[in-house]
């Protein structure tokens, strides 16, 4: 059997850090990279170090192997890992038919919601370049990029219906520093890497204006329940909500020091306008973008999800930090 292709698409944090856990493990294959920056290609064929992201990660791969081509990095690998914010993946596919996808495994990296669509991205692929679910694989948390660069030890659930494809993927992952699980449940994990954001950014907002630790407590541990209430509605299997997958991604996406959505969130709640936020922190906040899809989709289920209708509140009606939060405190439990 010939070695797997296995090609990143995406130029950010955690695209480095999927490089380095591919690189770093032992199993053989051959790695391609696809970003949009020519100067940060150009650095790492020459210093082998992305220049803007985790700079201190080491980039072994053959220079060639890494362009701004992603129809060739594309047509080279029968796996391909896409990595870009959910916002910008209509943009970087737009020239990608069904037929160069045909047969390929897609995993998806990505912690957001297609916004004009709607969709997170197992549909996006599935009905726009009509790959079978069996092909979809889903990587989520608990797992910090930052952390993956300092090799401190995480955990990885990788998620397909085909439970035999996502374990052949964890395989190339696993490493003396990351440790994977499986799972069957691509719309769950899906869906609680979305919501996760958009309470991270609630966290965040919480803390700027005063809420302390007893309250950010009940903050988290309601938003649990929505994300259990609202994944069992849109696909109603047996999981259990408090596995890494679903907790453990929250616990660590509101708490961290790492965490950008919670930065963001921390940032608005001290009046910072959206688009200043953003600017300052120069990456994308995914629960900024699922703030509004995920309003928008609830219409349809019309979930109890008070945690997420406040954030929407807060940043698209431009309602009052201060006042939303105060009047979210009634309804939690």
């Amino acid at each position: 059997m010939s070695r797997p292709k296995i090609a990143m698409i995406g130029g950010g944090s955690w695209a480095t850090a999927i490089i380095k856990m591919l690189s770093d493990n032992e199993a053989e294959k051959e790695i391609f990279w696809w970003m949009r920056n020519e100067e940060a290609i150009n650095h790492i064929r020459n210093y082998k170090h992305n220049p803007s992201y985790l700079s201190a990660v080491e980039i072994t791969l053959t220079p060639e192997n890494v362009s701004s081509d992603i129809r060739y990095i594309i047509s080279q690998a029968d796996h391909i890992v896409l990595n870009v914010p959910a916002a910008f993946l209509k943009e970087t596919l737009k020239n990608i038919t069904p037929a160069q996808l045909k047969g390929k495994k897609v995993i998806s990296a990505i912690k957001g919601i297609v916004p004009d669509e709607n969709l997170i991205i197992g549909e996006f692929l599935h009905q726009n370049f009509e790959l079978p679910y069996k092909d979809i694989v889903v990587i989520s948390g608990p797992c910090h990029a930052e952390e993956v660069a300092l090799e401190k030890l995480s955990y990885l659930t990788i998620a397909c219906t085909a439970v035999n494809t996502a374990n052949a993927f964890a395989n190339h992952l696993s490493t003396r520093y990351i440790k994977t699980n499986i799972s069957d449940d691509i719309y769950g994990t899906e869906y609680a890497a979305v919501l996760k954001n958009i309470y991270a950014v609630a966290s965040g907002i919480c803390h700027a204006v005063g809420y302390g630790d007893n309250f950010q407590a009940v903050l988290i541990s309601n938003a649990i329940r929505e994300i259990e209430r609202f994944v069992g509605v849109v696909h109603p299997i047996e999981r259990d909500i408090k596995e890494s997958a679903y907790l453990g991604d929250l616990l660590v996406t509101a708490y961290s020091q790492f965490s950008r959505n919670r930065t963001f969130g921390n940032m608005v709640g001290k009046g910072y306008t959206v688009k200043s936020a953003q600017l300052e922190m120069n990456m994308v906040a995914e629960g900024y973008y699922a703030a509004s899809s995920m309003h928008h989709i609830n219409e349809k289920y019309k979930v109890d999800m008070p945690i997420c209708e406040a954030v929407y509140q807060i940043l698209y009606e431009r309602k009052s930090p201060h006042v939303e939060m105060k009047m979210l405190t009634e309804k939690l439990s």
